[in-house]
């Protein structure tokens, strides 16, 4: 087993943020392992943090510094790893900096001392899918026939990175030479790894819209955290990086454009087109958007030597990930989905276009400065209602209202009465809570309706994160069902 040890034992280690749903747990758990003193410190007081807390009970010597940060750790500590929320700017970071310290953070670490292949997938939607269909596929088969790869078998695939918090450091030790890792990356992870010029050697962009500007500030930023996936690949000859691009993307094309030809690069392009029939029909996802994921997987596993006929034999087994067009229950003809990670318009957007039946939308949540143009046309295009909740409740219907009115003036404007241009009276309606949102569906819906929770939005005003809103939501329909 390998040593993970040497660069922590003894030393003073201050984990900056432990996070409300249990970001800081496993670096937490992973230095006091290898022998640290460690702090954690959070803004968040104990009752905030309660959830991981209970995580770190059965390590009693962890020193909690809690309601706030304190100048004096970041002055004394030897080691400070941050949390990916925790923007690098931070007035402590820079205390810590001035005083020399060592700054690093939990993916740092792992691409430190992981001896694996590793296989990042990022984009702004679908990399929780893609990556966990990823990881299904090269795990339905071990053996690679692809000579550029310095192994001929791979032990273990592991399924890590921001995907529902797996712990990234918890199982570092197990991890062999011979495995690969599959790891979902957010634009946070990959700006801390720009820091040490770091990046996986196989790696993939779904695609790339507007998101977490309420952090990065304009989207040219944004775009500069995800292309350091690909910027900071080591580029070798004899072992090449890997870049995958999404073909109907518009970065991800721009980008295969700007990297293929270079010495030590092989870059791919994928396409939803590219998915054969035949694997399509036994493929369980709804939508072209998680065909779009399908095909990158695909094409990974394609690179790693997986054929056709293994991915056609497992991917009846693929189930949907929670809280991404998870079918909570059918109930009375009507068919109820939790979308509650459709965290973007684009994705809320993806999801409206999944299902051909009429639709009812539940949208809205915490403000992300997004724009909302582009989800109110489509959901006067193809919802029956929308119930909007949260603090972009008021900015989506503005948009929907625009959007009405938009069309309507186009399709007076067309010269031929005969022309079909499709408008829907989409009904408008404002909730304070995700219950009453959940109760009027319900009575708004009939037999062959789709309710769709897709929110388009972060969850942070009015939940801990998107997963308890889901969870929230299953238990809500449930209760109908019952």
């Amino acid at each position: 087993m390998r040593d993970t040890r040497y660069k922590f034992a003894g030393k003073m280690v201050l984990v900056m943020g432990l996070g409300r749903f249990g970001g800081g747990v496993d670096v937490a758990k992973f230095a006091a392992n290898a022998g640290s003193k460690v702090i954690i410190t959070d803004i968040a007081d104990a009752e905030q943090l309660s959830d991981s807390l209970k995580q770190l009970e059965e390590f009693p010597d962890i020193e909690y510094h809690l309601g706030s940060h304190n100048a004096a750790d970041f002055e004394q500590a030897d080691i400070i790893i941050v949390n990916p929320a925790i923007a690098a700017n931070n007035e402590f970071l820079k205390i810590a900096a001035e005083n020399n310290k060592f700054i690093t953070s939990a993916i740092n670490i792992f691409f430190e001392l992981c001896p694996a292949t590793i296989i990042g997938i990022t984009g702004a939607n679908g990399k929780s899918t893609t990556a966990a269909l990823t990881a299904h596929l090269l795990r339905s088969a071990k053996q690679i026939t692809n000579y550029q790869l310095p192994i001929t078998n791979y032990e273990n695939v592991w399924l890590s990175g921001n995907i529902s918090n797996e712990p990234l450091l918890g199982g570092i030790g197990q991890i062999g030479a011979d495995d690969l890792v599959v790891l979902e990356l957010s634009s946070f992870q990959l700006e801390q790894l720009a820091q040490i010029r770091k990046a996986p050697r196989v790696a993939l962009l779904t695609n790339l819209t507007p998101n977490h500007l309420d952090r990065h500030g304009t989207f040219a930023d944004y775009r500069e955290a995800k292309e350091n996936i690909f910027s900071f690949q080591e580029l070798d000859v004899n072992c090449p990086a890997v870049s995958l691009f999404n073909a109907e993307d518009k970065f991800g094309a721009e980008w295969f454009e700007k990297y293929k030809g270079q010495s030590g690069r092989i870059c791919i392009k994928f396409s939803a087109d590219d998915v054969s029939q035949d694997i399509c029909d036994v493929f369980p996802l709804p939508g072209r958007a998680n065909l779009s994921n399908l095909a990158a997987a695909i094409a990974v596993a394609g690179y790693f030597g997986v054929e056709d006929e293994t991915i056609k034999k497992c991917l009846p087994e693929f189930k949907a990930l929670p809280h991404r067009l998870e079918l909570v229950a059918q109930i009375d003809g009507v068919c109820w989905y939790n979308d509650s990670n459709a965290t973007t318009p684009e994705s809320a957007i993806a999801a409206l276009e999944s299902f051909e039946q009429p639709k009812i939308i539940i949208a809205g949540g915490y403000d992300k400065n997004l724009s909302f143009d582009e989800l109110g046309k489509r959901i006067v295009q193809k919802a029956k209602a929308a119930i909007l909740i949260g603090q972009t409740a008021k900015k989506i219907a503005s948009s929907i209202h625009s959007a009405n009115m938009s069309l309507r003036a186009k399709r007076s404007n067309l010269k031929s009465r005969n022309t079909r241009y499709e408008i829907r009276n989409t009904k408008i309606e404002f909730v304070n809570s995700l219950a009453e949102a959940v109760d009027l569906a319900r009575r708004l819906a009939v037999s062959g309706d789709v309710v769709l929770l897709s929110p388009g939005c972060a969850s942070y005003d009015m939940f801990d994160n998107f997963r308890e809103r889901g969870r929230e939501f299953v238990k809500l329909v449930q209760k109908i069902s019952s």
